[in-house]
């Protein structure tokens, strides 16, 4: 069973509460639940809607035909109609509030109104109004669109974000800086309610440039640091980002993308700053970027950034988009956290290439040897890397053909193989790039599905296997929305051997 609804309405009328509240009561139904978010860059007006799926089987992305359009503005209707299915129901109801639809949609669903009053306790704000709005849409509802039954499983629903956040806080984080930008900003927020009981500081500066080096002095102290941006942001951040790869600063970075250049569709999602990650920063020095495709793998490969740059003394990107970052996912699982021991050195840290004693340094056999000692450290890292789990493969191992990907394409492509003879290889590890990928990929049909115009984690593959993708294998998403799995179903099906 699978059933999808879409909530739509202009900014400020509650779209994201009621999919928030929906999702949470049916979680603890033992649904599977997705909900994704699509928001234009305004405060008030404009077009909001948001998309949530839910299954009695795993699910990690929707699909493009729509069940029930709950609409709390009349465009809403005219702008999503054409996506209902055949036999599709819609809600709609003028001047109301949107717990008034909260009330017919938990009514449609078969699902107790003590229910949507246990999750307007949880709300914790406006309790008697809400209930008050939300018995007037119960009463007056009379279809059935779907009807709920509780299920035993023990899940959990949470975005990205939240995932950063807490394998962050689990990594013993002791100071965040950040300068706003989405779709990072949330994480601010996220780490600032927790501050106080994890004993760690969240400040907002007032750019970028700021930021990341007021973390490098965090870091030089031996405070484990952390910097959130996104693409904008992280252009700015550049020329430090040289000064903690000559310095050896070990500081973790959190680029949630979205799509460029410059502003571009400052809401929207994509992973076009693949490229970015990797290059950016002048000189040559090791750095990691780890790619997670769901939040248990933001907390997880968070926890595995802070491993590596306390040990280690380097930066390590941890790369997202929108989609993942607010997206919100199911799971039924404990992410695995790595700990580690702070790295406080105390000696000279310098942007010059230095001597033995930190002071900057011209002689051609220094410098010479530090280069060296830094290409030996990224050979290190290569190996340390290997003990950790750096792809995932799903679907069917022994597959001809191989769906190649990373990040949050994740969940769109496992619900689009379900019914397909492949084998879908995950990049967790972008720098280092795991060797053991060539073996898996090498001679098969190789699929490419990633949300940019130019197919950059082909030429990583490209560059690290020296096996090309062709562009009539590639599936590339560059309008600034998420893959839908019905969609992909056709054409990674098309593309098959």
């Amino acid at each position: 069973m699978k059933f999808t609804i879409l909530f739509g309405g202009k900014a400020g009328q509650g779209s994201n509460v009621l999919s928030t509240i929906l999702g949470s009561a049916l979680i603890k139904k033992g649904y599977y639940v997705f909900v994704s978010r699509d928001y234009q860059s305004i405060i008030r007006g404009g077009h909001n809607f948001n998309v949530l799926t839910f299954s009695d089987a795993p699910i990690y992305s929707n699909n493009s035909e729509i069940d029930l359009i709950i609409s709390l503005d009349e465009s809403t209707i005219s702008l999503h109609k054409k996506e209902l299915k055949k036999g599709g129901n819609i809600i709609s109801g003028e001047g109301k509030g949107n717990m008034y639809f909260a009330g017919r949609l938990f009514k449609m669903l078969c699902l107790d109104f003590k229910v949507l009053e246990e999750e307007f306790k949880e709300l914790g704000k406006n309790f008697a109004e809400n209930m008050k709005e939300a018995k007037e849409g119960y009463d007056e509802e009379k279809k059935t669109a779907c009807k709920i039954v509780s299920n035993k499983s023990k899940l959990t629903f949470s975005n990205g974000n939240r995932g950063i956040s807490k394998g962050a806080i689990k990594s013993g984080l002791d100071v965040y800086f950040a300068y706003p930008m989405t779709p990072a900003t949330n994480v601010i927020s996220e780490l600032a309610e927790k501050q106080i009981e994890n004993n760690l500081i969240v400040l907002e500066l007032e750019s970028e440039i700021a930021v990341i080096n007021a973390a490098i002095g965090s870091a030089i102290t031996g405070a484990k640091t952390m910097i959130g941006t996104s693409g904008g942001g992280f252009d700015l951040m550049t020329e430090s980002l040289s000064l903690t790869g000559v310095a050896e600063v070990p500081l973790v970075i959190y680029l949630a993308s979205r799509p460029g250049p410059s502003t571009g569709v400052a809401t929207y999602t994509g992973q076009g700053d693949l490229d970015l990650a990797r290059h950016s920063g002048h000189g040559e020095f090791p750095r990691m970027v780890l790619a997670p495709g769901n939040p248990e793998e933001a907390e997880e490969l968070t926890s595995q950034a802070f491993y590596f740059t306390q040990k280690f003394g380097i930066p390590a990107i941890i790369l997202s988009d929108k989609h993942l970052a607010e997206s919100f996912y199911t799971s039924d699982k404990t992410p695995v956290i790595i700990s580690s021991k702070k790295s406080t050195l105390l000696k000279r840290y310098n942007s010059y290439e230095t001597d033995e004693f930190g002071c900057a340094t011209e002689n051609a056999e220094r410098i010479k040897r530090n280069v060296e000692e830094r290409l030996k450290k990224g050979r290190e890292i290569e190996k340390e890397a290997e003990k950790f789990k750096q792809f995932n493969i799903y679907g069917n191992k022994n597959s001809k053909n191989v769906v190649v990907s990373f990040g949050s394409t994740k969940g769109a492509i496992l619900d689009a193989i379900k019914d397909l003879d492949v084998k879908f290889i995950q990049i967790l590890h972008i720098e280092p790039f795991p060797s053991k990928v060539k073996k898996e990929i090498e001679g098969k049909n190789i699929v490419l599905v990633e949300n940019s115009a130019t197919g950059q984690l082909g030429k990583v593959i490209a560059e690290k296997t020296g096996i090309i993708i062709p562009e009539n294998s590639r599936i590339l998403r560059y309008d600034g929305r998420p893959f839908l799995h019905d969609e992909l179903n056709k054409e990674i099906r098309g593309k098959l051997k």
